[in-house]
């Protein structure tokens, strides 16, 4: 009886301790609701502020990297230029020397090849001996101008002595003829007449040589220019002869770096044959700006030089000048715009640009390396 008495009360105690402890969870319960629900709308207008700041540091950004870059203009089309000089014989031989490495820098004056000298050498000394023989001939054509003026002057000297006999025979002649006939023999008359018709033969045939002493003046004075035009064309012959063993040296004509060889000791070499380049030393940029980027460009504004091979230095630059035609212009098939099928596409125009830095020197920049100019036009 006692134990049943006792269990009732037992559970009214565990079901006020159940009430208790649910009563407890619903304090906490509602005790954290109201910080939550405090918290929520705070959190929410926060992430909206961080958005519109985000928001506002982007277009401020943008704004600010339009402002800067609409005073430039740009293009990727751009590379390393500088003069090339292609190296060829003008004479044809067999290679014996090559005095350079493979991308040596050489200077202008420099030997770099020798061809076998040899057959140009004989020609040469033939070209001499010939010269030799045409001087030989104008000096011999010189000695018979001498010769024949001096016979020149012996016909003119007889001519004169002649004269001066005939006026004597005359004059015998005539006082013959004005005397009596009868103080004087018929023999002494016919005597004076023959001398005087004699020395008359004598003058006219004194006359006769020297006539014929200038006809060979003349003619010797003809040798004489004739052997001058020999002994001129020996000695162009053995000008050309000299020059032609010269070129079996070929010396570099600028200075530069070797580049592109094609040649080896011991080859068979023809004039005009590609046998290397010589890069000179000077460099620059050419720039391949579409036509509409055009407007405001001028020689002589700052450029900022950017290039592949040394990307961690920007080089300094200006526009040198525009080239007078776009590069399909200057193509090897132009386009034909005037067919039927047209259509418009935006030309590029190349613009040389200098390089305005001291630090190239210290850089290896070889022709068609990568650029990237951006011109300050404002």
């Amino acid at each position: 009886m006692d134990d049943q008495v006792h269990q009732p009360a037992d559970r009214d105690t565990q079901a006020e301790a159940v009430s208790r402890r649910d009563e407890a969870e619903s304090r906490r319960d509602g005790a954290a609701e109201p910080r939550d629900a405090d918290q929520r709308p705070r959190r929410r207008p926060l992430v909206w502020i961080t958005g519109i700041v985000v928001a506002l540091l982007v277009i401020g950004g943008g704004v600010a990297y339009w402002l800067h870059a609409r005073d430039f203009v740009s293009t990727d089309d751009a590379f390393v230029d500088a003069d090339t000089t292609q190296m060829a014989p003008q004479v044809a031989g067999r290679v014996t020397e090559l005095a350079f490495a493979d991308n040596q820098h050489v200077e202008a004056g420099q030997v770099l090849v020798r061809i076998d000298p040899r057959d140009y050498q004989a020609k040469l000394d033939q070209a001499k001996a010939q010269q030799a023989n045409a001087r030989a001939g104008l000096e011999q054509a010189r000695a018979q101008v001498i010769m024949q003026q001096a016979n020149l002057d012996q016909s003119e000297a007889n001519v004169r002595v002649n004269e001066a006999d005939l006026l004597q025979a005359q004059q015998d002649y005539n006082r013959y003829r004005a005397i009596d006939p009868h103080a004087v023999t018929r023999q002494q008359v016919d005597t004076a007449t023959a001398t005087y018709h004699g020395a008359q033969a004598k003058l006219d045939a004194a006359r006769q040589a020297v006539g014929g002493a200038r006809a060979q003046l003349a003619a010797a004075g003809a040798q004489v220019l004739a052997a001058e035009a020999q002994v001129q064309q020996a000695d162009a012959n053995a000008a050309a002869a000299s020059l032609q063993l010269s070129y079996c040296t070929i010396l570099a004509p600028v200075s530069g770096t070797i580049a592109s060889r094609k040649v080896d000791v011991g080859n068979y070499v023809n004039p005009g044959q590609a046998l290397f380049a010589i890069v000179q030393d000077d460099r620059w940029v050419t720039a391949n700006f579409k036509e509409t980027q055009l407007a405001h460009m001028r020689p002589g504004q700052d450029v900022e030089l950017s290039i592949d091979a040394v990307p961690s230095v920007t080089f300094h630059g200006r526009v040198d000048s525009f080239q007078p035609g776009t590069g399909s212009a200057f193509s090897v098939l132009p386009a034909e715009n005037a067919t039927g099928n047209y259509v418009k596409v935006v030309q590029r125009l190349p613009v040389k640009i200098v390089f305005d830095d001291d630090r190239l020197k210290d850089h290896r920049l070889a022709p068609g390396m990568s650029v990237v100019p951006s011109i300050r036009i404002r």
